[in-house]
């Protein structure tokens, strides 16, 4: 080949080359990570006199102090930054929060604080006063609304579980509505507060059909503890194809994500920690988009510890019982990765 044909050559494949960057970027923009994680307990040492907080006080039954409250936010940081390979989720929510002030210490007085987290926190009617709240990076994406819904059938003054966190962000030249959960625990068997979990689930599909009714482009996420694994009746209500209003994946529901569960209870693995998405999300052309595969737990080896009592792993939690066990929650999170797609 001749002097002049290797630098046609060249440049030829350079300008392929640089044509093929250009076309993936514009094509598939930065990925934005969702996590959803349940805290275990992340409660402050003051006495909150309208909540039963008593026993995560320093001289309360479970031994709460300032030191471990301070090691309990370290690990969080620590999960969080490691969940997004070091550049944090976009969006984090969370359960079991009891209130903005330790969310404060989380987003403010840790490393996060370079990466411009906001807090969406309200105190629920729970006994316990946990809260489910998230934080989001304002570098990447923006809040335009939020609200916190409980049943409109149910006396307020009754409802004494956490309420449904509703936010609407704008990411890219896109909208994503998020529904948050924590749904009554099993807590005295698996009937328990069933009735309770089922009317939450009806209202929280009423209000994802009405946002497809008002726009049938909505992309919505449904995520958090909803304390049932996805063939209980309760989860089978958000996912009920009869209602074509608005079809719900759960992305959970799938045997070959790779891990067993989020929670482990009585050496056996419980799918309890979930994600459900519109089904335009992952049929999207443009804007937001995501497939199944972008659905994960993160199971990462410092969130678990050998299960001496049964087989195999469990979470590494901060308490077996009233035990201190110095570790992280008794939940693993769960990941979803949503990219930008602009139109051909």
């Amino acid at each position: 080949m001749t002097g002049n044909k290797i630098q046609v050559f060249v440049i030829f494949v350079l300008v392929t080359f640089r044509s093929t960057v250009s076309y993936c970027q514009d094509k598939d923009l930065t990925q934005n990570r969702f996590m959803f994680y349940n805290v275990e307990n992340l409660f402050d040492t003051e006495d909150d006199t309208l909540t039963d907080d008593e026993e995560f006080l320093p001289g309360g039954s479970k031994g709460w102090t300032g030191s471990r409250f301070k090691r309990k936010i370290e690990s969080l940081y620590k999960t969080i930054m490691a969940a997004g390979e070091w550049d944090p989720p976009v969006i984090v929510a969370f359960c079991e929060v009891e209130n903005r002030s330790v969310l404060e210490t989380l987003v403010y007085r840790t490393g996060l604080s370079k990466f411009g987290y906001r807090i969406i926190h309200e105190d629920s009617p729970d006994r316990r006063g946990i809260d489910v709240c998230l934080i989001y990076r304002t570098d990447r994406i923006n809040m335009i609304n939020f609200a916190y819904w409980i049943p409109g059938n149910t006396d307020r003054a009754g409802f004494r579980s956490r309420s449904v966190l509703y936010c609407r962000f704008s990411i890219g030249n896109d909208t994503i509505h998020l529904l948050m959960n924590h749904w009554p625990s099993r807590r005295g068997g698996i009937l328990a507060a069933r009735n309770l979990r089922e009317k939450i689930a009806r209202m929280v599909k009423q209000k994802a059909d009405s946002l497809f009714q008002t726009n049938s482009g909505s992309k919505i996420i449904i995520a958090g503890d909803f304390n049932s694994v996805p063939g209980d009746p309760e989860m089978k209500v958000l996912t009920d194809r009869k209602n074509r209003n608005c079809t719900l994946i759960n992305l959970s529901d799938d045997p070959s994500i790779g891990y067993k569960g989020t929670y482990k209870y009585k050496g056996a693995w419980q799918m309890i920690d979930q994600v459900l998405v519109s089904e335009n999300i992952l049929s999207s052309l443009n804007g937001i988009y995501a497939d199944s595969a972008s659905f994960k737990i993160f199971s990462t080896s410092f969130l678990l510890v050998p299960d001496e009592k049964y087989t195999g792993l469990k979470p590494f939690s901060t308490y077996a019982g009233y035990i201190y066990m110095g570790g992280f929650s008794d939940h693993l999170p769960v990941l979803l990765d949503l990219r930008l797609r602009k139109p051909d």
